[in-house]
């Protein structure tokens, strides 16, 4: 089974930062990699990834990052949503939350580290709700 995600930004940077092959995060990673997950983004999506996983503060090399944001386009879907109203406790998440909106009828998910930023919503699943839903179906 194949499904839609948007990915959180805190979700890529997780995957980057640890050393544990087998933490969700770097799963969910692999299974976009692997065709399993389809990323959906937009352009705001796409820059905010070009803008966090370029900080110094990470350390991040060039390279995988590169190779990462590059095979999320490849491999992903860019979705322009319609403006949905909502305002979120961090408005910096709304690009993330209307893109999965546009994407719902698809049974699209957003994938996120930060629950609490978003309404408590079915769809909106951390890294490793996202493998058990995969896991199961």
């Amino acid at each position: 089974m194949s499904c839609y995600a948007v990915i959180d930004t805190n979700v890529l940077v997780s995957a980057l930062l640890t050393g544990n092959a087998h933490a969700a995060t770097v799963q969910v990673v692999a299974r976009v990699l692997a065709g399993e997950i389809i990323p959906v983004y937009s352009s705001a999506i796409m820059a905010e990834y070009h803008e966090v996983l370029g900080r110094a503060k990470f350390g991040f090399s060039p390279g995988p990052v590169n190779y990462l944001l590059s095979a999320l386009a490849r491999f992903g879907l860019m979705v322009e949503p319609s403006p949905s109203g909502v305002v979120l406790p961090d408005m910096k998440d709304l690009p993330f939350y209307e893109v999965a909106l546009e994407k719902r009828a698809d049974g699209a998910y957003l994938v996120t580290g930060n629950l609490k930023h978003f309404p408590q919503e079915p769809f909106i699943v951390t890294a490793r709700q996202l493998l058990e839903i995969l896991d199961t179906d």
